[in-house]
This record gives C-alpha cells, structure tokens and sequence, in this order.
C-alpha cells in the first residue's frame, strides 16, 4: 500500500510530492483529523512539523471537514470541496460523493502544509530518499 503525500511550503509557495511506502509512516497517519498538527519524524521529516489540509480516497473522492469519520457518503452541497457551482445562478445546491475527515487506509493522497521548518532542507531531504 502506498500513499502519495502532497507537502506545501508556504513560505517559499512551491509543493513536493512525495510517495510514502513506509508501512510505519502509513500507520501513523490513519486515525489523523484534518487539520491536526503532526510530527515529520514517522515520515521522513526530521524535526518538521505538519498540518494536514486534506486528502482523497483511491477512487478519487476528496475529503470534507464537514463530515465527521472515515466514511464516504454523499452530502448536499452548496460549494466547496468537489462541487464549484456556475456564477450565473445562485442557490445551486448538488449532492456530491465525499470522504469523512478522518484518515483510513483507503486514503491515497494527504495534503499537507509545512507548519514548522526542520534544520535541513526540504529539497535536501526528497533527494536523498529518491537516490
């Protein structure tokens, strides 16, 4: 099982992607909420700190705040995560298929926001797991 992580650096405005294949690091993200700070250690990322910002299941569904657990279920929806109404008409509500805000083994894809910096370099830190 492998999850692919989405690292944003706010600072500098640039995104990594990283594909976790650490049974332990994949372990320590399921349970996690949606906006919990967490530690890099268990990923790879010495003394780095993380926000988890969102995510999407295997089947592509994205993650909602909204919805509390692990389940994938379909909510009515006004805008927002999966669902971006036209302008022109207002009041346009939809239902969408989203996942709950708890991460499970069926998330594939985790967001994340770098919260705190670490003594390396981020760059430094992906090419030395890619060689």
């Amino acid at each position: 099982m492998t999850q692919q992580l989405n690292i944003s650096d706010p600072e500098s405005g640039l995104a990594y992607k990283k594909m976790n294949e650490e049974e332990t690091g994949i372990k320590y993200l399921i349970g996690k909420k949606l906006g919990e700070k967490i530690s890099g250690d268990p990923l790879g990322f010495n003394d780095y700190v993380f926000t988890i910002r969102g995510g999407s299941d295997t089947d592509g569904f994205p993650m909602s705040s909204s919805l509390q657990g692990g389940i994938r279920k379909r909510i009515l929806t006004s805008g927002g995560r999966g669902f971006h109404p036209p302008r022109e008409r207002k009041g346009i509500r939809k239902k969408k298929r989203v996942r709950g805000n708890t991460i499970t083994e069926d998330i594939y894809q985790v967001n994340l926001v770098i919260t705190k910096k670490g003594s390396r370099k981020i760059e430094e830190i992906l090419a030395e797991s890619a060689e």
